[in-house]
């Protein structure tokens, strides 16, 4: 550990087991974050059967963030909880036809006004959207996540935790502006760029391009020429905790950013 570089990057725990990952992370400083591991008590089993540590340099935190979650997704290590791959990851769609628990794999397009909250599995979603029915005295019968009897109320209006507009005590448009207001803090940020863009980090002699459009990671170069010939994947989907990574660096200005022309062809594939 004493050997690692004072840089920032990505660092694996390798098991004994053909040098299986157990446990990946990143740093600002590899060193100074290896050397942490060996004065946390918790982390001896990991240690135990620690068989080789390797590392990769980065160009930077974002550099390291994005690498770290795409190792995590891809190799899925033992010790990590956080950033592994998952398909149950949620949001809530609000659009004409009322209120919907979507997969963020199936979003197609960016992140728009209508797309409310970032939630690990559609039970946390519902818990969520409970808690928010409660505050405001929405209908869950109305918005659809619980059975409506025509001309009746539901449970909850009888216990005053909705205020009637399943049973004509309120109108459909004043419940639906209460909702709006408290979806309003769960809204995902628009793309805010025309195009694509690159994030430019560097270290030293070290430089490295990410491209990004509506808000999906498309890779990273390591000079200005190979970014020349940059491509979009069109089936890469979009990624909640790429979201997470990338969304304060861009819209507040701590990262770098080249705007980038139209891509010379898409990668189909």
């Amino acid at each position: 550990m004493a050997a690692s570089p004072q840089v920032p990057g990505v660092y694996t725990f390798h098991g004994a087991n053909n040098h299986y990952p157990l446990y990946i992370g990143k740093s600002i400083n590899i060193r100074t974050r290896l050397l942490s591991h060996l004065r946390t008590p918790k982390e001896a089993r990991l240690l135990k059967q620690t068989a080789l540590i390797s590392y990769i340099p980065t160009a930077g935190e974002i550099s390291a963030l994005l690498l770290e979650a795409q190792m995590i997704k891809q190799q899925q290590p033992l010790f990590n909880r956080r950033l592994r791959k998952t398909k149950d990851t949620c949001s809530f769609v609000l659009n004409e036809t009322g209120l919907h628990i979507q997969y963020t794999d199936d979003m197609t397009d960016e992140p728009a006004n209508n797309v409310y909250g970032i939630f690990k599995n559609q039970f946390s979603a519902k818990d969520r959207l409970r808690e928010l029915a409660d505050e405001y005295k929405l209908c869950l019968s109305v918005l659809g996540f619980e059975p409506h009897t025509k001309g009746r109320g539901c449970f909850r209006s009888a216990i005053q935790k909705c205020a009637g507009a399943c049973c004509g005590k309120e109108g459909i448009d004043q419940h639906n502006t209460r909702l709006e207001t408290a979806l309003k803090q769960f809204t995902l940020a628009a793309w805010p760029y025309s195009g694509a863009i690159a994030v430019k980090e560097s270290f030293g002699r070290l430089k490295q391009y990410h491209v990004l459009h509506n808000w999906r990671y498309h890779g990273s170069y390591k000079s200005m020429q190979g970014l020349k010939n940059y491509r979009l994947d069109k089936d890469t989907l979009f990624d909640a905790d790429m979201y997470k990574i990338l969304v304060k660096p861009i819209l507040f200005g701590s990262a770098e950013i080249l705007a980038l022309p139209e891509p010379s062809r898409f990668n189909c594939e």
